[in-house]
């Protein structure tokens, strides 16, 4: 089950539903623990590939290649260049780049409208049936969580 709140814009004052997180994130242990338990692999197998994948995505994407999960969605790397830019093309180099990004589009399905006519986009991992609850505790933004206190994050 998934949680909301209501928020209000600063810009147009207007409300919204907010996506609301609760907890702390899952872990590697805990996705491993499971897939371990839905599969045919062992949770120490499931770590063993998930702690190759992250070296091994970074070589190919750094090769200039994007890395498609199926079922998950692709990443790739961006730029991030200095500021202020250049004002002739020729003055650009490599060197006006400050940094990296790690970017990711969740895979898309197309199926078929209801009618039969064009195609409908849905995007992997949001495309799950999510049952919406609102969120009525009492939020207490802290740094660490003490006793009886729930963590939130907007998302």
């Amino acid at each position: 089950m998934a949680f909301w709140k209501r928020i209000q814009m600063k810009i147009n004052k207007k409300w919204y539903p907010k996506s609301v997180l609760v907890g702390s994130p899952v872990s590697t242990e805990q996705l491993c623990k499971r897939i371990g338990a839905e599969s045919t692999v062992s949770p120490a197998d499931v770590r063993a590939v998930l702690t190759s994948l992250a070296p091994i995505m970074a070589d190919y994407m750094s090769q200039g290649r994007s890395v498609k999960l199926d079922g998950i969605g692709s990443f790739y790397f961006t730029a991030v260049a200095v500021k202020g830019g250049s004002e002739r093309k020729e003055d650009v180099t490599a060197n006006q780049i400050a940094g990296v990004r790690v970017r990711f589009n969740p895979e898309t399905r197309f199926t078929k409208n209801g009618s039969g006519t064009g195609k409908h986009a849905t995007r992997g991992l949001s495309d799950t049936l999510i049952e919406w609850e609102e969120w009525k505790v009492e939020e207490k933004k802290t740094k660490k969580k003490g006793v009886g206190e729930v963590e939130i994050h907007g998302s």
